[in-house]
């Protein structure tokens, strides 16, 4: 009997050793850097209504994941269902700067990259000034296009509005 428990350890030790190369191996598939997951929004255990705000550029946004490593650094990560041959696609580049944008504003820490994670390819994007002058330059764009249109809610429902996840930045919102 005494070789019993021995054997349960021995077992267990392995089970553990196994174990702790498969999460890593899996960390590794999943685009993610190394670091603590502080924010989610892929509804894998639940969903997020945490919506990042930049208020002095009227953005908003949630990223799929935002890891932060032991330095501080936080870094967005964007999960994309396609595939891609040799590059990002240029709106899913300007999409993971917006979320630099927002890491920067809401966390007060520069992101120096954001991930973009296809099925068959991950990519490191540098925010660059360049970059962030490139989604500034969209931002205002898109700003000056919908003051032209003016467009009005495509609704008349006060409850849409109370669940909409851009609520609080819009200033059109029936409640």
């Amino acid at each position: 009997m005494s070789g019993l428990p021995l054997a349960l350890v021995l077992f267990l030790a392995l089970l553990a050793v196994t174990l702790l190369f498969r999460g890593r191996q899996m960390r590794v598939e999943s685009g993610l850097p190394e670091g603590d997951v502080i924010y989610t929004d892929t509804g894998a255990w639940r969903a997020n209504r945490d919506v990042l705000h930049a208020a002095g550029v009227r953005l908003v946004g949630k990223p799929d994941y935002l890891v932060e490593q032991n330095d501080g650094t936080i870094i967005p990560v964007e999960l994309k269902s396609g595939s891609v041959r040799d590059a990002p696609r240029d709106g899913h580049v300007l999409q993971l700067a917006a979320y630099c944008l927002l890491v920067e504003e809401n966390y007060g820490v520069r992101p120096p990259y954001g991930i973009i994670q296809y099925e068959n390819h991950a990519f490191a994007i540098d925010y660059t000034d360049e970059l962030e002058a490139d989604l500034l330059d969209l931002l205002d764009d898109m700003r000056a296009t919908r003051e032209e249109l003016d467009p009005e809610p495509d609704h008349n429902d006060p409850r849409r509005c109370r669940a909409c996840g851009v609520r609080a930045a819009c200033n059109r919102r029936l409640a």
